[in-house]
């Protein structure tokens, strides 16, 4: 009974000090600029909901899915590496709709020039759709954070 009091109160202080830290954090101006964030800490970007495409069910080699889908993954990467690709990743098994991106630009055009480099996108597996998204500038973060997390690569 002792031991669980005593590890209730070392839980209930680690909560505090966590919420105590949480309320103290200060805005930080040099970030803020770097991320390109306004005055409530957000920025635009631009939404791509990838669909099935017209192919998608006409390409049936493995080899060439595979082929296909690895220049996905490459293509993915080098658009995060160069500050782009914000974030990406499927939709539960929702077929039309397939994946997402959130892409830091500014345009929509700019947007679609990146999503047409996406060998799916070329092969007609995927289709996308765009739109203009208005979201947390810490997003950009999220590239750096997931590579301390990530124990194997896609």
């Amino acid at each position: 009974m002792l031991k669980n009091l005593i590890l209730l109160s070392a839980l209930f202080m680690l909560s505090c000090t966590t919420a105590q830290e949480i309320s103290t954090a200060s805005y930080n101006e040099n970030l803020a600029q770097e991320l390109g964030a306004d005055d409530y800490g957000m920025k635009s970007y631009v939404l791509v909901i990838l669909e099935t495409g017209p192919k998608d069910a006409l390409i049936t080699d493995k080899e060439k899915r595979a082929e296909l889908f690895k220049g996905h993954f490459s293509n993915m990467g080098r658009l995060a590496e160069e500050g782009k690709l914000v974030l990406a990743g499927p939709l539960a098994k929702n077929k039309p709709k397939r994946g997402l991106f959130i892409l830091n630009v500014k345009t929509l055009e700019e947007a679609e020039e990146l999503v047409k480099t996406d060998p799916t996108v070329e092969a007609g597996i995927f289709t996308y759709d765009l739109t203009q998204y208005y979201g947390s500038a810490a997003l950009q973060q999220i590239n750096k954070i997931q590579k301390t997390i990530q124990k194997e690569k896609i």
